[in-house]
This record gives structure tokens, C-alpha cells and sequence, in this order.
């Protein structure tokens, strides 16, 4: 059995992906996979349209938006194989005790030795652009916290790389990015983490994700594929994040050893894969909720319309 599996993009938080491709835990269980990079986030939806692969890893936000803009076909989204069940962003601001005060459309704004989502109001905070995921997730949190997202004083546009540099150089205060990023933050000594999305609790972030008659066509593949998936956690429970990183180096030659131990590290401490058949429903609902109440969709999304049979929560 082979199956064309399209990575979403080159993210560290998927590297149980990587892993169980390097260990050969595909291969032990039957089934050869021809891995295939993909230009850019989400771009593998329309190859899967088109035919061209069998499965791809990604959000299940493209599925849930998929359901909201079209009835449902044999050809349409289908996610399954939960990977990542939680938020893998944070928050990054300067350290307290740098500059504990900033001035605000003529306001002093007390950063405060401790941060909640409440004191976004009134800095300079730089969100995620590359993926809408993030973004929508935090959104919810803000409302939750009761704060209105429309009035953060927001910039939306740049890339995470770049508001990095812009927060080192002062021109940010606090800055929304995933890891290898929250790393090469900490080299910075006055730069902290305030807030790890993680900490909601689970949120439906990465799934395997074909169509409806691909489940059909490759029934058997995708079956191995998920024995595959669901080794990946009995073997970093027993070799750890050092060895991952050792494991899934070469995906990953942008960055050192070092502070790949470093990223991998602090996602496996905070339980981000769940690495199993089963999607949450708990996370499903959170990430639909999000969508919903940011008017990312139009309509509730249905956990039976969107998650394969065989992937439903008991």
C-alpha cells in the first residue's frame, strides 16, 4: 500500500508526523508513504481536490469552514487521527522590570508583574498571520476574559519572524508566535512567555484530513496509518523530547539541535499530542465555537459533519 501524504508546512508542532515517518512506524505497519511538501498552508486542499494525494495533515478548520460554505459530497473534507489536541501558540512580551510602563494614545499602561489577557488593552500586540487558527482561538479567550478583540490595538499583517525583531527592537509590546520563535525569544534575556495557549485545555488543532470517498478508497492505508500515529506516544514516553529532536533533525536544518531539544521540550511538557484515533469532541466544539462566534463561519458546526465515523469520540 502506498499513500501520498502532503504535509501542511514545515511546522516543529508536527513533528509526530516526521517522527513516525523516520522511525519507520509507517513501514512496520504495512504501508509506504510518499511524503510531499506543500507550498504553503493549506495548499494541500485543492491537490486533494484535484486527486493528486490521498491525505494530508492539517487544522480541522478547513474542514469545519469547507461544511459551512457547501452541502456535503462523497468528495468533500474529512478529518481523522487526532495529533495535536491543543493550542501550540504563545504570548511573548518583555520582561517586567525592562519597561514596566509604556505610554498609550497619551496613557500609561502598567504592564504589571502578572499577565492576563485583560492587559493586551491598550499595547502594541502583533497576532499570527500566517495561519487563522491562532488568531480565532485567542479571540475566544479574549471574549471569555471579557475583552472585545476589535478593540486590541493590533497589528495583523506581518510575519511572526518580523514582529519578533520588531519586539526585540521595542516597537512591540507583546508578540503572538509558535515555536521555533518562543525559543529564540528566551535567547533574549528581556523577553518572557505571559501566556501559553495550551492552557485552554484541548482544542481540535491537527488531524489527518481527506475526503469522504478517499476514507473509502483507502480504507486499509489510512488504517495503518493510524497504528502507526498511535505508537508515537509509548515511544517519546520512553525515549523523550532530546531524542525526538534527534529523530526529526533533518526536516528541520534551519535550526540547531539545541533549540530543537528546546521547542520539542516545552510542547511535550505541555501534553500537545495526543497522538490518537479519536478526536476530542471537547476540542472540536472549542475550535467551532471560535470560528462561529469570530464570523470565521455562518452556521454551528457539527462534530457527525465534519469527523470521520471511525475517528468519532465515544
Amino acid at each position: 500500500m502506498n499513500i501520498r501524504l502532503a504535509e501542511n508546512f514545515r511546522a516543529v508542532f508536527y513533528a509526530p508526523f516526521y517522527a513516525t515517518h523516520a522511525l519507520g512506524l509507517f513501514a512496520q505497519q504495512g504501508v509506504s508513504i510518499t511524503l510531499l511538501d506543500s507550498p504553503s498552508p493549506g495548499a494541500g486542499i485543492a491537490e486533494l481536490a484535484k486527486g493528486s494525494i490521498d491525505v494530508m495533515w492539517g487544522g480541522p478548520l478547513r474542514v469545519i469552514k469547507e461544511r459551512d460554505q457547501f452541502e456535503r459530497t462523497e468528495g468533500s473534507l474529512v478529518a481523522f487521527c487526532e495529533v495535536a489536541a491543543k493550542d501550540p501558540f504563545f504570548l511573548i512580551r518583555r520582561r517586567q522590570g525592562q519597561s514596566t510602563t509604556r505610554q498609550a494614545d497619551g496613557q500609561s499602561v502598567n504592564l504589571g508583574k502578572h499577565f492576563e489577557l485583560k492587559d493586551l488593552v491598550g499595547l502594541r500586540f502583533a497576532s499570527v498571520s500566517e495561519v487563522p487558527t491562532p488568531w480565532l482561538c485567542l479571540q475566544q479567550d479574549l471574549r471569555e476574559a471579557r475583552v472585545d478583540p476589535a478593540t486590541l490595538n493590533r497589528l495583523a499583517e506581518r510575519s511572526m519572524q518580523d514582529n519578533l525583531a520588531a519586539l526585540v527592537r521595542g516597537e512591540l509590546d507583546v508578540i503572538q508566535v509558535f515555536e521555533p520563535y518562543v525559543s529564540e525569544a528566551l535567547v533574549h534575556e528581556d523577553l518572557e512567555v505571559v501566556h501559553a495557549a495550551s492552557q485552554r485545555g484541548y482544542t481540535a488543532y491537527t488531524t489527518f484530513i481527506s475526503t469522504f470517498e478517499g476514507m473509502k478508497r483507502n480504507h486499509a492505508g489510512f488504517e495503518a496509518m493510524i497504528a502507526a500515529i498511535e505508537q508515537f506516544r509509548p515511544w517519546l514516553a520512553e525515549h523523550g523530547p532530546a531524542e525526538l529532536a534527534r529523530v526529526v533533525k533533518s526536516f528541520y536544518s534551519h535550526l540547531s539541535l539545541e533549540t530543537l531539544t528546546q521547542c520539542l521540550t516545552r510542547y511535550h511538557a505541555a501534553e500537545l499530542w495526543t497522538c490518537r484515533r479519536a478526536i476530542s469532541r471537547q476540542g472540536f466544539a472549542r475550535l467551532a465555537a471560535s470560528m462561529l462566534d469570530s464570523g470565521y463561519i455562518e452556521r454551528p458546526a457539527r462534530y457527525e459533519d465534519c469527523v470521520a465515523a471511525s475517528a468519532y469520540e465515544a
